[in-house]
């Protein structure tokens, strides 16, 4: 199947919606993922309804895996994620990023439209502009990248549930299988 090479960590983004109850078991969903790829987009609401399912025991970790040949934007959209999670709200650009993904992905300029987004979030847009232009979180993005090459990714999404590759569908119910399955281990 494949194994996770970089466990999760203090520079992970981890989201934990709720509190598992005493004694009860926690799984770990790992997706590497592209903000400009479909089928990341399809996933995020997929995720979103496992954490809802899941609430406390559950622990999902997002890791960029921008495709850069095919997506042209996908490096910029990491980058303004990675700001936005620098001034305490990746999670909340993580979601209008896939939210608006149709708005933002043809643009030639989509910093531009991320700074807009930053400002919707509370932050200041001429702060997300600048650090995209001076490149203040590119290495942060490869890192995670490069990640995800150790650990076989090439395409997205791809999830590792409690450090093992999903070769399944990406879809709810396969996904809630091999949760489960891992939560009653």
């Amino acid at each position: 199947m494949g194994a996770l090479k970089v466990p999760v960590g203090d520079a992970d983004h981890v989201a934990v919606r709720g509190e598992a109850a005493p004694g009860e078991s926690v799984c770990e969903l790992v997706e590497y993922g592209d903000y400009q790829c479909p089928h990341c987009a399809m996933a995020f609401p997929v995720v979103k309804r496992l954490e809802r399912h899941f609430k406390g025991r559950l622990r999902f970790v997002f890791r960029n895996f921008p495709l850069t040949k095919i997506h042209a934007n996908a490096q910029v959209a990491a980058e303004a994620a990675e700001w936005a999670g620098s001034c305490g709200k990746f999670w909340e650009m993580h979601d209008a990023l896939f939210h608006k993904q149709k708005e933002w992905e043809n643009l030639e300029t989509a910093y531009e439209y991320f700074a807009k987004l930053a400002e919707e979030l509370g932050l200041k847009p001429e702060a997300c502009a600048e650090a995209i232009e001076a490149g203040q979180f590119v290495e942060r993005v490869r890192a995670d990248f490069l990640g995800g090459v150790r650990s076989g990714v090439n395409g997205t999404p791809t999830f590792f549930i409690n450090g093992e590759r999903h070769n399944g569908p990406n879809d709810y119910d396969h996904l809630l299988e091999k949760i489960e399955a891992e939560l009653q281990a």
